[in-house]
């Protein structure tokens, strides 16, 4: 609750600037994809593969991005002992995943409606991998966090490269359009499975033998174990004034 009203107030619409803000940017997008008449696959349509792979990015540069500095701007609830860094970064990532998640549900609401798009056809993978996502992205927060932690040239990296990953995360192209071996490579990319695995929650014609939820859950379990030593290790070096 500290979180929501430091973020966003009670100022203007308050918040629900929550997902006013992901929502306006992904329309922005959504939109200019309305009106082509191009399928890319039996069901694939523009709008909803637009729509699910920059929700989705959306929730990671978020959540990536709000960790850089994270520690400095809450400093002060340190004093107290039972608020952690660890509390510190899951409320701002449970803030930001519930932000796009409402977001991307709305989203797809409207594109079905319009007829701009149709319903999941497996709702629970879509879900399930947006849920990935923000735990994938959890994961690389704590580290970012850590490294980040008074270290304003560990800092002045983070927002560039989460733009450079925009492209190559796989939120808007499908692996099997990519030829060896770049697909390959790609195949390995945590980020990449996690959107093939999306796109085969929402369209009848997406495959899934370019996910794997095991290998997924490995990656996110291990970052996730990364990321805690790191904070644990950097918990040392806070000193309170």
């Amino acid at each position: 609750m500290r979180e929501l009203h430091t973020r966003y107030g009670r100022d203007n619409i308050g918040y629900l600037w929550m997902i006013g803000e992901p929502m306006f940017l992904a329309i922005m997008v959504a939109l200019i994809h309305v009106g082509r008449h191009v399928n890319y696959g039996m069901d694939i349509r523009p709008v909803p593969f637009v729509v699910i792979g920059y929700c989705i990015f959306i929730s990671f540069r978020q959540i990536v991005n709000r960790a850089e500095g994270a520690l400095e701007g809450n400093v002060s609830l340190m004093y107290h002992r039972m608020v952690t860094i660890l509390d510190i970064q899951l409320a701002r990532t449970l803030l930001e995943g519930a932000a796009t998640l409402m977001t991307l549900a709305l989203l797809l609401t409207l594109a079905a409606l319009t007829g701009l798009a149709d319903w999941p056809v497996r709702p629970l993978q879509l879900i399930v991998a947006a849920l990935l996502m923000i735990w994938f992205s959890f994961g690389v927060s704590l580290l970012v966090c850590a490294l980040t932690y008074e270290n304003p040239t560990a800092g002045s990296f983070v927002h560039p490269i989460t733009y450079i990953l925009f492209p190559i995360s796989g939120g808007f192209y499908m692996l099997e359009w990519i030829p060896d071996p770049y697909r390959s490579w790609l195949y390995w990319f945590p980020m990449t499975q996690i959107f093939e695995m999306a796109r085969y929650g929402q369209f009848v014609a997406a495959d899934d033998q370019y996910f794997n939820l095991f290998y997924i859950l490995a990656v996110c379990v291990v970052l996730s174990f990364l990321g805690m030593l790191a904070i644990r290790l950097i918990r040392q070096h806070i000193h309170l004034r």
